[in-house]
């Protein structure tokens, strides 16, 4: 069931060989359209995005999700994280309700930094590409590159915002996507 909260978005990735090309996010109560294109930059309602360069974790604001996991092993991994950053005098961890529009907010450089464990490929592919394109990266939960069927990642800013992100996490185990 859902609710009157107004945080929900269309999002459509489209992917060559493995490589994300092409990605539209539709802010359907805001009528916000995020585009980006591998090599041609990401736009919302056609003014350019660009990420907040912030590296300083005690100047950023952190979005995340809680994922779709709720049992007690998992919620207690997820406040952990929290208490992690928050300790390591981050700015501000905020829950949006949205993962896509959340990573919209990285691409737009209204936050610094998110992450999550617990996303689908389709959640995700067409944000890293409008995120890659306003300049920002996005890794895996591990530091590693993206592998868009681990359901993690965190996407940044700046690299450096991304590794001090990285560090403060424990990994909440979920089934791949393409596992199923």
């Amino acid at each position: 069931m859902f609710c009157r909260f107004p945080s929900v978005a269309v999002s459509i990735g489209f992917a060559v060989n493995k490589e994300l090309e092409l990605g539209v996010i539709y802010h359907c109560t805001e009528q916000k359209l995020y585009t980006g294109r591998r090599g041609h930059g990401a736009f919302c309602n056609g003014q350019k995005l660009r990420v907040s360069k912030e590296t300083d974790i005690s100047k950023a604001l952190i979005l995340t999700e809680i994922g779709p996991k709720r049992d007690p092993e998992t919620l207690k991994l997820f406040l952990r994280n929290i208490e992690t950053l928050l300790s390591a005098q981050a700015h501000g961890v905020r829950v949006i309700g949205s993962a896509t529009l959340a990573l919209c907010h990285i691409a737009t450089g209204e936050a610094d930094a998110y992450y999550q464990f617990g996303l689908h490929c389709w959640d995700m592919a067409a944000a890293t590409v409008i995120i890659r394109e306003a300049g920002g990266t996005v890794i895996d939960t591990s530091g590693s590159p993206l592998d868009l069927m681990s359901r993690r990642l965190v996407a940044a800013g700046t690299k450096e915002m991304a590794q001090q992100v990285v560090q403060g996490l424990q990994t909440i185990h979920y089934e791949r996507d393409d596992d199923n």
